[in-house]
């Protein structure tokens, strides 16, 4: 009498698509301090944080930096070209206003 045994597993093939998107949906944080000390002082400190997730699931936790940011959005390069105007005109109006209370 023979008794064959025979082992099944099941082996989930997945691609490196479907891992690059899972990690996308579900979002990975790497996080990490550096630091340089000599003799008991602290010469550097460099504090990493970085996140690796779809904008779907970044703007879900409230991260949307890239949108504000001058060199990634067009929409902010022009604000803040437009506020950098704002404010040099101000300043030309208040050195005219200080000009016209010294005459006074």
């Amino acid at each position: 009498m023979s008794n064959d045994l025979s082992m099944e597993h099941s082996v989930k093939g997945e691609t490196l698509a479907d891992i690059i998107d899972r990690i996308l949906d579900k979002g990975v944080v790497v996080a990490g301090d550096i630091s340089i000390s000599l003799v008991g002082v602290e010469l550097l400190n460099i504090r990493l944080r970085l996140l690796i997730a779809s904008i779907d699931k970044a703007k879900e936790l409230g991260i949307n930096w890239w949108e504000n940011s001058p060199h990634l959005s067009a929409e902010a390069a022009i604000t803040q070209k437009e506020n950098q105007s704002l404010q040099q005109r101000v300043e030309q109006l208040e050195q005219i206003l200080q000009q016209s209370e010294t005459k006074r």
